[in-house]
């Protein structure tokens, strides 16, 4: 009985953690899904369109800059705070500046947690700041 206990833990177990590993994706999911259509699989972008990510200062720069600019979106670039969770947005940040060759430190859930935070603090300030001032 004990045993046949502890095997249907161990199925339980090993079902959970598949099952868990199956929802989260990889950064280059990630980017497969919602960034190669502009960027390309390439990181190379499109000359005149959308800007290659593959070697950009931007993107080897300020981490915080880039998490903050795929939360908001920026040009003609998508916000993605409602679509990428925060383990989400870690991962496609972090391929993106560990990819094609680029070599940027990788940013971590808590990294993308405190920026996002710090962004909706940003929108609920400028809310509560006066549109017209006499």
């Amino acid at each position: 009985m004990k045993s046949m206990v502890n095997k249907s833990l161990w199925v339980a177990l090993i079902t959970f953690s598949a099952s868990a590993h199956a929802e989260s994706m990889s950064g280059k999911d990630v980017f497969s899904k919602n960034c190669a259509a502009c960027h390309m699989a390439t990181g190379m972008g499109i000359p005149g369109a959308f800007p290659a990510l593959k070697g950009s200062k931007f993107v080897l720069g300020d981490a915080n800059a880039v998490v903050s600019t795929v939360l908001k979106g920026r040009g003609g670039m998508p916000t993605f705070a409602a679509s990428l969770d925060d383990d989400k947005l870690a991962a496609v940040v972090s391929y993106v500046r560990q990819s094609w060759g680029n070599q940027a430190t990788v940013v971590t859930v808590q990294d993308v947690k405190t920026i996002r935070a710090n962004t909706n603090a940003m929108k609920v300030v400028k809310k509560e700041q006066p549109t017209n001032i006499h």
